[in-house]
């Protein structure tokens, strides 16, 4: 009678299984960074809203922060002048409209003075951001 003796191998790896976690990985991370908004404002405590969306187009950024200074894309601008910085932006800019952050505690008359100032700058597509509220 003869006896069968292998040599023992070692542990071996499967590729398989380790292919299907990095592509779920990877189908993961682009997902995640599709519905990542580009937000080039200010950082404020927007108001919130039920029927709230992600608006993913890169748009000109204009924050009103709660004490009522308005900023453009990050840098503090003077409420009297910004009818000409929008026009001298609006032209530079390949963006067509604006994205409006306003702060949930800024003075309502404070909002319509710049919404108006954007009118006059002759940009028609105004975005006004809130934050999605899964309350309701």
């Amino acid at each position: 009678m003869k006896l069968n003796i292998e040599k023992q191998r070692g542990p071996r790896i499967e590729m398989l299984p380790l292919i299907d976690i990095v592509f779920l990985l990877l189908v993961f991370f682009i997902y995640a960074m599709l519905s990542m908004a580009v937000h080039r404002a200010m950082p404020i405590a927007l108001p919130k809203s039920a029927m709230a969306e992600v608006d993913n187009r890169p748009r000109m950024a204009i924050s009103v922060a709660r004490e009522g200074v308005v900023y453009i894309d990050k840098q503090p601008v003077d409420l009297h002048n910004l009818v000409e910085i929008l026009q001298n932006k609006s032209v530079t800019e390949k963006e067509k409209g604006v994205q409006v952050f306003a702060d949930n505690r800024v003075e309502y008359q404070r909002l319509f003075l710049v919404l108006d100032s954007i009118k006059k700058a002759g940009i028609s597509q105004i975005s006004l951001q809130a934050e999605r509220d899964g309350g309701h």
